[in-house]
C-alpha cells in the first residue's frame, strides 16, 4: 500500500481541546444562540451546498445569524467553531507519522469546506504531517458519493488498489471499498497496525 486516506472528525480530531466534548455543547450559554436554533435556520437548508463548494461560509452563515442572532458576528462563530472543534488525536499522529517516514504517502479525505480545511492545515498545522489534502468542497463532492473517491484518486495518482484508507462512518467505508481502496472503519478501540496488517492481507 503506497498511500494512506484519513478522515479527520471522528478519527484524527475528536471535539473541544479541553475535553473531546462535540464542539457546539456550550453554544448557548457561551455566545447566546440555541444550537437546535442554528441547526434549523443554517445548517439543515445550505449546509449541502457549503460543504460541496457551491456556496461560502461566512456570507450565507452572516446572512442567517442576523436573521437568528444580530448580536453575533459570523467570524465570531467561525472562530468558536474551529477552536472548539481541533482535539488532535496525538497518538494516532505518532504512528500516522512514522509510517511516513517509512515512505507512505499520507493525505487527509475528508467532507470539509474550505475555510476548515485551511485551518486544519495551516493553524493545526497538519501540513508538516501530511502530504495533502482531499476534501469535498475542493472536490465538489462529500463521501460517500462515489464522485469523492473518484476525484481523490485521480488527484493523488496511484490506482484504487494502492490506497489505503481510516474512516469512523460505515457508509463511506463501504463507498470506499465499492471504488477499489482498501478501507477499515475506525473506532476508538482501533490501532493503525490493524489498519495496515488488514490492508496488506
Amino acid at each position: 500500500m503506497k498511500v494512506l486516506m484519513v478522515d479527520v472528525d471522528g478519527v484524527l480530531v475528536h471535539g473541544r481541546p479541553s475535553d473531546g466534548l462535540p464542539l457546539f455543547t456550550y453554544l448557548e450559554q457561551d455566545l447566546g444562540l440555541p444550537l437546535d436554533v442554528l441547526r434549523e435556520a443554517f445548517f439543515e437548508p445550505y449546509w449541502r451546498d457549503i460543504v460541496t463548494g457551491r456556496e461560502a461560509l461566512e456570507p450565507r452563515l452572516s446572512e442567517v445569524l442576523g436573521e437568528i442572532a444580530p448580536h453575533l458576528p459570523a467570524k465570531t462563530l467561525i472562530d468558536y467553531w474551529f477552536e472548539n472543534d481541533s482535539r488532535l488525536d496525538h497518538g494516532l499522529l505518532e504512528d500516522l507519522a512514522a509510517l511516513r517516514a517509512k515512505g507512505t504517502k499520507m493525505f487527509l479525505a475528508t467532507n470539509q469546506e474550505h475555510m476548515r480545511a485551511a485551518y486544519l492545515m495551516e493553524m493545526l498545522q497538519l501540513s508538516q504531517r501530511f502530504d495533502g489534502i482531499f476534501y469535498s468542497a475542493a472536490l465538489g463532492h462529500q463521501k460517500p458519493a462515489d464522485a469523492f473517491f473518484q476525484r481523490a484518486t485521480e488527484r493523488v495518482g496511484f490506482a484504487a488498489n494502492e490506497i489505503g484508507f481510516i474512516d469512523d462512518v460505515e457508509a463511506n467505508i463501504e463507498a470506499a471499498r465499492q471504488f477499489g481502496w482498501k478501507a477499515m472503519r475506525w473506532t476508538s478501540a482501533s490501532r493503525l497496525e490493524d489498519a495496515m496488517a488488514a490492508f496488506s492481507a
